[in-house]
C-alpha cells in the first residue's frame, strides 16, 4: 500500500510511525510544510494516565516519552490573592517540540520518507497513493478543499487567548484570575520541562475591546499581560512564539472520508484546551485509523469502520469539551463566587465529575469543601 500523509504534528507523525512499524512494505511519504524543528506553541499537558492507552499496543513509544515529562497530582486555582488546590487530578506534560523531536526520530528509524518544507497545494499532487491521511491540522487543506463532501463546520469561541511561555515554573497545573478595571483575565499554566512553563493568556470578548488588543502590537499586548500577571510571574517575563491572539476555532465533520482521504486530529475535530485532550486525540485517531485499516482490506470499508467505531468516542469528549468551554466563556461571573464555591464549579464544569466521584477523586478538598458548607455562618 502506498500511504501519503500529510502534516507532521503529533497525529501524522504517530500514524506513519505505526503503519510503517508494522508493515515494513508499504510505502508511507510524510509532508510537512515547515521544518523539522519549527512548531508554535510551549508545552503539551495530558491527564494523568493519558499515555497508559498507549502502553499496550506501543510500550516503547511510551518508554521513549514518558522520561521526559514532567508530573503532578494537583491542581491549583488562585483567586483574589488566594488559592486552593484540588487534589488527585493528575496530569503530564511535556514540551511540544520535544514530543515533535521523539516522534520524528521514531517515524524516521521506521523508515517512513519525511519530506519537510514541503507543501501541498492541492490533493492532486498525491495522485497515485491508495490512501492520503490528512493530520494537516485545524487549517486542513483536504478539509477545506471537500468541505461540503466532509460535512464540514468550523465555529469560533468568543473569548480570545495568546499561547506564551516563561521561566518561571510552577509547582502544579495552575489557573490563575485575575479582575482588572477593564475586566477579567484567566491563565493557564504548568512547566513542562524544569526551566520551562507554559502560560495561556485567556480573556472575554469585553475584556479584549477594553483593552483595544485589535490595535495593539504583539509586544504591547506582551507587556500588557505581563503587567496583569505580574504576581503570578514573580519578576518573569513571557516569551512569545507566535504568540498572537486568537479565537478558539471549534472544527467538526459529519462524515470522516472522501474517495481515498480520510481525516484525523484536529483537522477533523478540536476539543477546547481547557480539557487538555487534542494531541492525545489525535494519537487515539491514528490507532483507531491503524487498526481499522488492518482489520478491512478494502480502503473504503476500512475508512467506515474507522469512523463508525471512533466517531461516538470523539463525540462525547468533545461535548464534554465544548461545555468546559462555556464555563471559561462566562468565568467573569463564576469570579464572584467565593474560593471553595468556585473551585467546586471549576472542576465539575464539563459534567463529566459529578459529586460522589469528587470525594472519591479529590478527598482532601471534598471534605474542606464539605466542611465549609456546613458552617453557613463563615464565608466559603
Amino acid at each position: 500500500m502506498r500511504i501519503a500523509v500529510i502534516g507532521g504534528g503529533p497525529g501524522g507523525l504517530y500514524f506513519a510511525y505505526l503503519w510503517k512499524k508494522r508493515h515494513p512494505h508499504a510505502v508511507v511519504d510524510l509532508f510537512e510544510q515547515n521544518p523539522a524543528g519549527a512548531t508554535w506553541g510551549f508545552g503539551v499537558v495530558f491527564s494523568d494516565q493519558a499515555l497508559e492507552f498507549l502502553r499496550t499496543d506501543d510500550p516503547e513509544t511510551v518508554d521513549a516519552i514518558a522520561p521526559r515529562m514532567e508530573r503532578w497530582n494537583n491542581i491549583t486555582l488562585n483567586l483574589r490573592g488566594e488559592s486552593v488546590e484540588i487534589d488527585g487530578v493528575g496530569f503530564s506534560s511535556i514540551g511540544r517540540l520535544e514530543l515533535l523531536k521523539l516522534l520524528q526520530a521514531r517515524a524516521r528509524d521506521a523508515g517512513v520518507a519525511t519530506r519537510y518544507e514541503t507543501t501541498v497545494a492541492s490533493a492532486d499532487q498525491l495522485a497515485g497513493y491508495d490512501l492520503i491521511v490528512a493530520a494537516d491540522g485545524l487549517n486542513s487543506l483536504v478539509r477545506r478543499t471537500f468541505a461540503s463532501e466532509f460535512g464540514a463546520s468550523v465555529m469560533t469561541s468568543t473569548n480570545a487567548f495568546a499561547w506564551y511561555g516563561t521561566t518561571k515554573t510552577f509547582a502544579t497545573l495552575s489557573q490563575t484570575f485575575v479582575a482588572t478595571e477593564r475586566g477579567s483575565f484567566n491563565a493557564h499554566h504548568y512547566r513542562y520541562s524544569p526551566a520551562m512553563s507554559t502560560f495561556l493568556v485567556e480573556c472575554d470578548l469585553a475584556t479584549w475591546q477594553a483593552y483595544g488588543f485589535a490595535e495593539r502590537s504583539s509586544e504591547e499586548s506582551q507587556a500588557i499581560c505581563e503587567a496583569v500577571f505580574a504576581d503570578t510571574l514573580d519578576g518573569h517575563r513571557l516569551i512569545s512564539n507566535k504568540s498572537v491572539w486568537r479565537n478558539f476555532p471549534w472544527i467538526w465533520n459529519e462524515r470522516w472520508s472522501h474517495r481515498n482521504m480520510v481525516l484525523i486530529g484536529d483537522a477533523l475535530h478540536s476539543a477546547h484546551f481547557s480539557i487538555g485532550s487534542g494531541t492525545r486525540l489525535a494519537i487515539e485517531d491514528a490507532i483507531a485509523l491503524a487498526k481499522a485499516l488492518e482489520a478491512e482490506a478494502h480502503i473504503p470499508t476500512a475508512l467506515s469502520r474507522y469512523e463508525r467505531g471512533r466517531k461516538p468516542i470523539v463525540k462525547k469528549l468533545v461535548t464534554a469539551a465544548r461545555t468546559s468551554a462555556d464555563w471559561y466563556e462566562n468565568f467573569a461571573e463564576h469570579m464572584k463566587l467565593e474560593l471553595l464555591d468556585f473551585a467546586y464549579s471549576y472542576i465539575t464544569r464539563s459534567g463529566r465529575i459529578d459529586q460522589a466521584r469528587l470525594r472519591a477523586m479529590s478527598p482532601q478538598f471534598m471534605a474542606r469543601y464539605e466542611a465549609a458548607k456546613r458552617e453557613p455562618r463563615h464565608a466559603i
